[in-house]
């Protein structure tokens, strides 16, 4: 990716999105959910990597750790989105965390050690967050590489775990995926949810209105009740 310009089209085509996806983007990431939008985000797996040991840096720009100079290696994205029940009621001082692997394919996480992908130094990793009065939330990444879920050949799309917590109720997990991945058709965890529900945690990423050189999508949460 070329950080010195505007974002390359290969980027954009990597996620499967060209000019018209971005100005879709921009559109949705000032939009709020209303009546039929809030039917229930599926919930997933966390995984096994969900981060036991936490990084000094856990703010919102996963792609530059205090005090490093380089950022992480890889296309960046910004994902933002508002959390809401059932009734499409913003969630206020909801904590949000997500985790993912690098742009190789790789945690940082103890239980990844036989990955022979390289390790970041300057990937972030996890990150938490609160979110506000209307529910939202937003945070910068990079998009996260494929790897091996086992040894039969299942290869794991990008994604990025979320884990949303609320005083009085349980906690809620799920994950996202990027639009125009070929994985996901052939993913085992994704493809177990109805059609329908796939559509609730597959994202769609454009030219971020923002920042040229980052992609940018919008992931809304609807949570069930306690």
């Amino acid at each position: 990716m070329n950080r010195s310009g505007s974002l390359s089209r290969r980027a954009l085509l990597q996620l499967g999105f060209g000019a018209a996806a971005g100005v879709a983007a921009g559109k949705l990431f000032g939009q709020a959910l209303e009546g039929p939008s809030c039917l229930l985000t599926p919930p997933q797996t966390s995984g096994p990597f969900y981060p036991t040991t936490r990084q000094p840096d856990e703010d919102v720009d996963l792609t530059l750790i205090e005090d490093h100079v380089q950022r992480a290696q890889g296309t960046i994205v910004r994902v933002a989105g508002q959390v809401v029940d059932q009734d499409c009621q913003p969630v206020q001082g909801a904590l949000v965390e997500i985790w993912q692997a690098n742009t190789w394919g790789r945690y940082h996480h103890e239980r990844d050690a036989s990955n022979p992908q390289p390790i970041d130094a300057h990937f972030q990793g996890w990150a938490k967050m609160l979110t506000g009065q209307d529910g939202r939330y937003e945070f910068k990444t990079i998009l996260p590489g494929s790897y091996p879920a086992d040894n039969s050949g299942w290869i794991r799309p990008p994604h990025i775990h979320f884990r949303i917590a609320q005083h009085g109720n349980h906690e809620f997990i799920t994950q996202m995926y990027f639009a125009g991945q070929d994985l996901n058709e052939r993913d085992r965890i994704l493809q177990a949810l109805p059609s329908a529900e796939q559509e609730r945690v597959i994202v769609a990423f454009g030219a971020d209105p923002a920042d040229a050189d980052t992609l940018g999508g919008r992931f809304n949460i609807v949570l069930p009740g306690a």
